[in-house]
């Protein structure tokens, strides 16, 4: 009964397994006809040099090609597989292979992290094991896609990937970094999303290295590997792979050189085994794909061929495509000489011939085109490649330990960084640094270990060795391990290491170590993500794809939320086409060289990374001192969305007000005047008829313009201490006057978009009042210092030297000096420069922060400052069907196609504001963006409007839409 059980579930398995070789059904009956009619017109000898595919090098000499294209041209072989060599004198090459070619070849390439496995010039995605430490496989599943991509592109139709070994041997030679895991079900689902990436892309795919080459301490290129398991293990862990990707469509399974006794008689290798291909693979595992052999020049199966040819061996034992034959002419002939012999049959040459025509077919060669070089090493070097690995290697990277909650680090630890290893860790030490002051300390031994770090309680010791391929070493040195481990006696450690996993069985016994981070490879882009993860800029979410003894089983990796602050990434990594964001240094020299501004700072963020951040130009047109990131700008009317309107935001969330609060709920003394109904909602989105701007300041001024004595002294006094400018003093009961100009100003006629400061005049009064505490200090409560943002302030002189400082105008109308970190606005000036509607400076980055706290829906840095709720209430246009484009203190994206600030791309849920003096800041939402733009557009004079009548500020937006590849 069991042995019926068993052949009927055999049976139904077999039954239920696609042929992966085939096309979709509405073109299978063109496909067969190809098949037949072309194998009806070769001969036999080009039949049976279809089974074979040799190896070539584009780095080789032209007697390298003259010798494969003799092989082509005599011997008719079927396809090639392409080595190390670079794209385009590979493509070169191949055009002239696939010419010479009667029937097109088949060309595949060993490509299992990418065509840059074998090709310079080829951006290289991570090694399997890094991509095992991933739980997300649809990432996993658009990187097997991109690779298709680039294969495609290079006329390449078949990948000998995925690597389905599951690697159970941590001494495995060969394997180690190129299988996803030790775990069987891991290995499954990655490859097989691997595996149907290729196959968005019309690429074949070739599971290997069947049955299993996990469990094995020897490389079967050098040596015939014994694999020790048991018939069950081997079922049930080293197939498990197979079974899951033939259901899903495996195009071909490469069979390995292995003893494995169950399928090995006298030692005989399991390539060259009938039971293991016929029995096991396809009738009872019912493959109905390609089989290839794994290389037959390797010596694993190379020294079996003293009684009989390698290649008839390999052929009668029931492969299809013969890989890397040592002498193609010989296998020819020895396989012809089989056939006449009556060892060959036709019907068993025919069922491998048509197979491969079949897989020819369904990789497009009946439609043959050669490969265009023209635009070849841009196309396979997308920004979508950097991303890609960037988001990769951000899922990969694992926190093994984090004792006391170390990470993320804070800002009081002392820290100290040291490098150990063979390879660079200069990127790492570099982004620590854009973090905080790490310190680097060499030359470290073991006697002066202890001395050279006595200042530092913390240290980060990073571990780095070469990544240029996934066999290079990666142990630590029982010197490594000795200062570690006096490191870890002494001080608190945080290890970082760049290596694949199984170097932490090297240090998994040094319990003292408090935290481990791990990350895989030691490329620049590990490196900074790295740095990122331990200041808590990024999370971590990687898995253990091995086990480490008990203490670290497979899947074993802790979570760390980011505290959502900004990072550090190249454009690509975020989604940009680094050449196209070229533009924005571009487009700062024309306005520079157009005398709009004599300087500026630009930042563009994505998805929490900064990418771009630059300054330009000079402070003034006397070119004297240049810009710089840590300049303070004046920021304008930006101050109205990063001091203000967090604060009413802040007072909705509390319940303190609402959209619908009226001017007489906050200032009940104005109950009786004309804007007593106007709610909070209609003012800030400057749909409520308020007067556009009162310049108060000119009844402050004399006959001539100059300040009046009545009203302004040259020195702080008691009656006179409101500081408009610098050596120039306000008369402090000035303040009730501008109330009361505010209070009897008429409401315009018309209803509709009317932009007015006035609204901020009346909230400042209404927080000032409420709290008890002056505007400067409850922005600088509620929102610098949770943010921590020392250069987002009010009235920057009495905190900066004026080298940090921007000028942004002289005036020659009402202060009649240069205004250096004094406030622009004139009705900001006469409240002491703090006004809720201007007054506030900072720079480029610290306005970025709040503009990203706001896309993180209040959060940033640990800190939620405002619910996000509140947020889209404020963010929302409620006036558009009035063609009033604004939402509540935010500016929103322009409605109207025809304005030349109409930007598509622009999402509507995108928000932001321009500010007089020349700045600008934006934020989108759905592309998780930020941008900014500060200039003194006004120095010398405010006259100067050419930086707006250029719309420099929306062109710099389009160009950074213009930029992003996703």
């Amino acid at each position: 009964m069991k042995h019926f059980l068993f052949t009927f579930l055999v049976c139904i398995q077999l039954y239920a397994q696609p042929d992966p070789l085939l096309v979709e059904k509405g073109r299978q009956k063109e496909q067969i006809a190809w098949v037949e009619q072309t194998y009806a017109s070769m001969s036999l000898k080009e039949k049976i040099g279809q089974l074979f595919m040799p190896m070539v090098f584009s780095r080789k000499d032209s007697t390298h090609f003259r010798e494969t294209l003799k092989l082509i041209e005599q011997h008719h072989i079927g396809g090639l597989i392409f080595s190390l060599g670079g794209p385009n004198r590979q493509s070169q090459w191949l055009n002239a292979f696939q010419k010479a070619s009667k029937t097109p070849l088949l060309v595949a390439m060993d490509a299992e992290w990418g065509p840059a496995m074998r090709l310079d010039s080829v951006v290289r995605f991570p090694w399997q094991m890094t991509l095992g430490a991933i739980q997300d496989t649809s990432l996993i599943r658009k990187i097997g896609q991109r690779m298709g991509e680039q294969e495609k592109r290079l006329g390449v139709h078949f990948s000998f990937s995925p690597v389905l070994d599951v690697n159970t041997n941590p001494k495995n030679p060969i394997i180690g970094n190129r299988s996803f895991g030790e775990d069987a079900q891991r290995v499954s689902a990655h490859a097989l999303a691997l595996m149907q990436g290729h196959h968005q892309m019309g690429i074949l795919t070739s599971g290997k290295h069947f049955p299993g080459h996990g469990d094995t301490a020897q490389d079967s290129h050098k040596t015939l590997p014994t694999v020790f398991m048991t018939a069950e293990e081997i079922d049930n862990y080293s197939l498990a792979p197979y079974r899951t990707l033939i259901q899903h469509g495996l195009t071909s399974v490469m069979v390995a050189h292995l003893n494995v006794p169950r399928w090995s008689p006298n030692g005989l290798p399991t390539s060259l085994s009938p039971a293991l291909i016929q029995q096991k693979l396809k009738k009872e595992m019912g493959f109905k794909g390609l089989i290839v052999t794994d290389a037959l020049n390797m010596k694993g199966v190379s020294k079996f061929a003293s009684s009989e040819n390698v290649d008839v061996m390999a052929f009668l034992a029931g492969h299809d495509l013969l890989l890397i034959s040592n002498d193609i002419p010989k296998g020819i002939a020895a396989i012809e000489k089989a056939f006449h012999q009556g060892k060959v049959s036709e019907e068993r040459l025919a069922h491998s011939v048509k197979k491969i025509l079949k897989a020819k077919f369904k990789a497009g060669l009946h439609q043959y085109k050669p490969v265009e070089l023209s635009t070849l090493h841009k196309d396979l070097n997308s920004p979508k490649d950097t991303l890609l690995y960037s988001q990769a290697m951000a899922k990969a990277i694992t926190l093994v330990k984090n004792e006391n909650k170390l990470l993320p680090l804070r800002e009081h630890t002392t820290l100290a960084h040291i490098t150990l290893g063979d390879a660079s860790g200069l990127p790492f030490h570099n982004y620590l640094n854009r973090y905080a002051q790490v310190p680097l300390l060499t030359d470290i031994t073991e006697q002066n270990a202890l001395d050279k770090s006595a200042a530092y309680d913390t240290l980060i010791v990073s571990f780095h060795r070469s990544d240029a391929n996934p066999w290079k070493a990666a142990n630590f040195s029982e010197k490594d391990r000795a200062i570690i481990k006096l490191f870890a006696t002494h001080k608190t450690v945080i290890l970082n290491a760049f290596v694949r996993p199984y170097a932490l069985m090297d240090v998994a016994d040094i319990n003292t170590i408090e935290t481990i981070l791990w990350s895989y490879q030691n490329s620049v882009i590990a490196q900074q993500q790295s740095a990122a993860i331990l200041f808590g800029t990024m999370g971590s979410y990687g898995k253990l794809p091995i086990s480490v003894g008990k203490k670290y089983p497979v899947g074993h990796g802790l979570e760390l939320k980011s505290l959502q602050k900004f990072s550090y990434a190249s454009p690509a990594q975020a989604g940009f086409d680094p050449v196209k964001l070229k533009a924005l240094d571009t487009l700062a020299q024309i306005a520079i060289d157009s005398l709009m501004t004599p300087g500026m700072q630009m930042l563009v963020a994505r998805r929490g990374k900064i990418i771009y951040h630059k300054s330009f130009g000079y402070h003034t047109y006397a070119k004297k001192q240049k810009v710089a990131n840590n300049h303070l700008y004046d920021l304008a009317s930006l101050t109205k969305i990063l001091g203000t309107l967090p604060l009413v935001m802040k007072a909705v969330d509390r319940g303190a007000l609402s959209l619908q609060t009226t001017v007489a709920d906050i200032l009940p003394d104005w109950r009786e005047t004309n804007k007593a109904s106007l709610s909070i909602k209609r003012m800030l989105s400057h749909y409520a008829q308020l007067t556009p701007w009162i310049p108060f300041y000119e009844e402050t001024l004399t006959s001539t313009k100059k300040p009046d004595s009545k009203f302004y002294a040259t020195k702080p006094t008691n009656s006179f201490s409101v500081p408009v400018a610098k050596n120039l003093y306000l008369k402090k009961k000035v303040e009730p006057q501008i109330q009361k100009a505010i209070q009897e100003s008429p409401l315009l006629d018309t209803l509709g978009y009317i932009y007015s400061d006035l609204p901020y005049y009346l909230l400042k009064k209404y927080f000032e009042t409420k709290e008890a505490k002056g505007l400067d200090k409850l922005v600088d409560d509620i929102i610098s210092k949770p943010l921590k943002l020392k250069s987002l302030t009010y009235n920057p002189y009495l905190k900066f030297p004026d080298s940090l400082l921007v000028p942004s105008e002289k005036d020659t109308y009402f202060r009649n000096r240069l205004l250096q970190g004094y406030v622009h606005d004139m009705g900001a000036a006469m409240q002491g420069g703090v006004g809720g509607h201007a007054g506030l400076f900072g720079t480029a980055y610290a306005v970025a922060v709040v503009m990203q706290m706001y896309l993180q829906g209040g959060y940033y840095n640990g800190q939620q400052l405002v619910s996000k709720a509140v947020i889209d209430q404020f963010n929302e246009c409620y006036f558009c069907s009035e063609q009033n484009r604004r939402g509540v203190g935010f500016d929103k994206p322009e409605i109207n196609p025809e304005s030349a600030n109409f930007e598509p791309l622009t999402s509507n849920k995108s928000f932001g504001h321009f500010g007089f003096t020349g700045t600008y800041a934006w934020a989108d939402p759905e592309k998780e963006m930020v941008i900014v733009f500060l200039s003194n557009r006004t120095y010398p004079t405010m006259e100067n409007k050419l930086l707006g009548k250029h719309n420099i500020r929306t062109r710099m937006r389009r160009l950074v839409y213009d930029a992003m590849v996703d």
